[in-house]
Formats: C-alpha cells, structure tokens, sequence
C-alpha cells in the first residue's frame, strides 16, 4: 500500500513538472516571435537550465520520501510480528511441557564435582604426633623380633626400680660409631646428611653403651639391650652451612679453579629417654636369671 502511494506521488510530480514546462515554453514562444532568433536561443537556454535545476531539486525529494515511506513500512511489520509472538511465549510458559519437580533446586545448583566428596573431617595426617599413640600404625617403625627372650639378672632387676624412678635420664647411644650424650628436649646436629628420612619422621636409637640418672649409671657390655629402654627422636629439619669457596692453582698456571662446596645436615630433637620398670619387663617376657660376668649392671655414682 504505502509503495503504491509512493509510485502515484512520483508520477504526480513528474506530471505536474511537464505542464509546468508547456505553460512556460508556450509563453515564452509567443514572446520570441518579436524578438530576434539569436535573443531566442539564449532565452530558451536560460530557461532550460531552470527547469532542469528544479527538476534536480524536486527528484531527491520525491525520492527520499519514497524511502522512508518504506522504512516506516518495515519498521510496523516488524513490531506487528513481535507483539503477535509476545502472547505465544507467555502461553507456553503458562503451560510448560513438563510439570515442576517438588524436589528442591539448591543440589541442582551444586557442581557435580562437589557432590560426591564427603565432609572433610578431622585430618589425622596434619596433626603433629605428641605420642606414640598420636602416630598411626601404618607409620610406626617396624618391632624388632627377637629369637630368645630379655634375660635379667637378679641385682639389675632389684636396682631397676630406683634408676627408673629417678628422672630425668641420659643415654650415651651410639651413631655410625660415634656416641652421643642425649636428654629430652636436646637438639642434635649430626655431621651427615641422613638419607631417605624428611620432617617430622620418628627414629629410635636402639644402641646404648650406657644409661643413667643423676644418682645411678647403667653400663653395656658392650651395649645394653635395647628393650630394657626407649629413646625417640624426631626429624626437625634440614640445615646448611654457607657456601664456601676455595681456590685452586697449579704453579706457574694463570687459570684458578674454583671449588665450590655447600655440606647440609640433619637436624634432630629427642622427645622421649625413659627407662622401663621391672613390671613392664615382666609383661613383656623378661626372665630373671643369675648373676654372670657379662651382664650389665647398675651402679650408684659416687
């Protein structure tokens, strides 16, 4: 409809142009003919060019009219068609294919990664073990085993109860054939670099030349046997010591080698020096056997 008004307005203008153009050619001729035929082509030349000058401004207009005629027509088509599927969205989510469900939508909203993962509880592995029970089996040294049972002698076992009662203790054990005097809570700073333990780990020293309190000492021949005391340290860390360099020439040489050496150590704590008592030993399997030259014996200090 509104390309067919377009077309008539069009036809209209153009209509109107050429009896615009006969009206003036037609006076203008009957003015020519008392003029002379070179005053009449340069009359009829001005004239022309007027007339096409009008032509060159009333064309644009009729032709941008026609454009946003259209674009007006465009722009109600669109809008009918979004206001006729406006009604047919609010109908269908009126009435959904698919009723609701009654559960709730929070654990719809959880990621499905989360769902299956249990609530983090208390983490054993992070506590810091005060004890041996704190420690949990898997990661608890190995018993040794033993093919005879603890053989006590009488004096020892009539002593042990005064050298176990008097704390604290000290223990002489002995590393890679070195001996160290340790009390609990010393800090130990081995010479070495000891392989295949980190932080945190728990070791036993199980050879002791001797063992004692303030007022009674506890000799080896040449060491004592290891269930008869427990002494536990602890892996704190791992220390170096700054780095060194030594420089190295061979006479009448201008080049110096540089040797460079940077040595790390274990660092140990001792969390446990105790000496058990004749009834634990006896709960254990301990024997109480005669005296003999080679069994260890306690004696006071002097």
């Amino acid at each position: 409809m509104n390309g067919r008004k377009s077309g008539i307005e069009k036809h209209y203008g153009e209509a109107a142009l050429l009896s615009r153009i006969s009206t003036t050619a037609n006076h203008f001729h009957s003015r020519s003919l008392s003029i002379g035929k070179r005053s009449v082509n340069m009359f009829s030349r001005s004239a022309l060019r007027s007339l096409a000058s009008e032509l060159r401004w009333t064309a644009p207009s009729t032709i941008s009219s026609a454009a946003s005629l259209q674009q007006r027509a465009c722009l109600h088509q669109t809008a009918s068609l979004m206001n006729s599927e406006q009604p047919q969205s609010q109908s269908a989510s009126s009435h959904p294919e698919s009723p609701l469900s009654a559960t709730p939508r929070a654990q719809d909203t959880q990621p499905k990664s989360h769902q299956g993962v249990k609530a983090s509880t208390f983490d054993e592995t992070n506590m810091t073990p005060q004890t041996r029970a704190h420690v949990p089996i898997a990661k608890q040294p190995v018993a040794p085993t033993f093919t005879s049972p603890l053989k006590v002698t009488e004096s020892l076992m009539s002593q042990l109860p005064h050298l176990a009662g008097q704390k604290p203790h000290y223990v002489v054990a002995q590393l890679h054939a070195r001996p160290y005097l340790l009390t609990e809570g010393d800090h130990i700073r081995l010479p070495f670099l000891m392989p295949k333990v980190k932080a945190g780990d728990i070791l036993r020293f199980n050879r002791a030349s001797a063992l004692g309190s303030r007022d009674f000492t506890m000799k080896g021949t040449p060491t004592i046997d290891e269930r008869i005391y427990e002494c536990r340290v602890r892996v704190t860390g791992v220390d170096a010591e700054p780095l060194r360099i030594k420089e190295k020439t061979k006479r009448r040489q201008r080049h110096v080698k540089q040797a460079k050496s940077k040595h790390r150590y274990t660092l140990l704590r001792v969390m446990d020096v105790r000496v058990k008592t004749p009834e634990e030993l006896l709960a254990e399997g301990a024997v109480v056997v005669e005296d003999s030259a080679d069994s260890s014996v306690i004696e006071p200090r002097s």
